[in-house]
């Protein structure tokens, strides 16, 4: 029957997906082997290849041919890949609406600046890597831009929480695409990008000075006043 491969290869999805929550797979773990996971599930070996090409797109595991220690599919600690890659086929896809993004940002950045403020030690090298880049003269509003949303990624994997890090990998595009649709709208490009500049500048000063307050309501501004300047919303109301 025409179903039946469909339904196969999602038996594989739902196996792998109840060893992990109930603990028995985790990261550098093994998969059995195709043939032990078809034979155990009662499928095919090719839905059981199937299930272990989107089980990889999803940044769940890594594939390896061969024989050996790497060979096989094995569990990888880090499924932002995945997460991220969804997000922005979402987004590619127009499924998430201007307005929502923008709350997005604001709910999770606020959060990050504010965690960041907190933490005793935070890691800023790359988040002032980056802000350094910003400072170098005759940038293109374009370049400008793509820096821009470079550093909102850094503060967020400065943060240290992988969630957040992959949602805001997987929006990069997203944000990226309409800050720079939204340049053309800005009449003096020179005076927004010293603005935005200085407003960078300011968010990680509070954070590094350890003001939670101070650095949520920074980041906060600084997105609703670009967005609200390049005339993408009519203006985004506040989360908090």
């Amino acid at each position: 029957m025409p179903e039946q491969p469909a339904r196969a290869w999602r038996l594989v999805l739902e196996h792998v997906e109840r060893e992990l929550l109930e603990g028995r797979l985790g990261p550098g773990d093994r998969l059995a082997s195709e043939r032990d996971l078809a034979t155990e599930l009662g499928v095919g070996r090719s839905s059981v290849r199937e299930a272990l090409r989107v089980l990889e797109v999803m940044g769940l595991i890594r594939t390896a041919t061969g024989s050996g220690p790497q060979a096989g599919a094995i569990v990888i600690a880090t499924p932002t890949g995945g997460m991220s890659t969804l997000l922005r086929l979402q987004v590619a896809a127009q499924g998430f609406p201007l307005d929502d993004v923008v709350r997005t940002r604001l709910l999770l950045e606020d959060a990050v600046a504010a965690d960041l403020a907190s933490q005793s030690a935070p890691s800023l090298d790359e988040v002032r890597r980056v802000l350094d880049a910003m400072e170098m003269p005759g940038l293109a509003p374009a370049d400008f831009l793509t820096l821009d949303a470079q550093l909102h990624l850094a503060l967020a994997e400065a943060s240290g929480n992988t969630v957040v890090a992959a949602t805001m990998a997987g929006l990069r595009t997203a944000i990226e695409s309409y800050v720079q649709r939204g340049a053309a709208a800005i009449p003096d490009w020179d005076a927004m990008a010293e603005r935005l500049r200085a407003e960078h500048r300011a968010i990680v000063a509070a954070i590094a000075a350890g003001d939670a307050e101070k650095s949520r309501a920074l980041v906060h501004a600084h997105i609703t006043g670009y967005y609200t300047a390049a005339g993408l919303t009519r203006g985004v109301p506040p989360t908090d």
